[in-house]
């Protein structure tokens, strides 16, 4: 009968770390926005900016 021995502060290290990894993984999938995406949006709203300055009535101050 002979038992591991096993340091608990370790045990207690790596099941810390599991559970923030699992909660990290949580937040990607709810907040996260790809790279991609974060361009493609970007790119949109530039767009966006320059075709609605493109109709301005009067052209701003400088």
């Amino acid at each position: 009968m002979s038992a591991d021995i096993v340091n608990l502060r370790r045990v207690r290290k790596a099941a810390k770390r599991d559970k923030a990894e699992a909660q990290a993984a949580e937040n990607r999938i709810a907040f996260g926005v790809s790279s991609a995406e974060r361009e493609q949006l970007g790119a949109k709203r530039q767009h966006d900016e320059k075709h609605l300055d493109q109709h301005r009535l009067t052209p701003p101050k400088s």
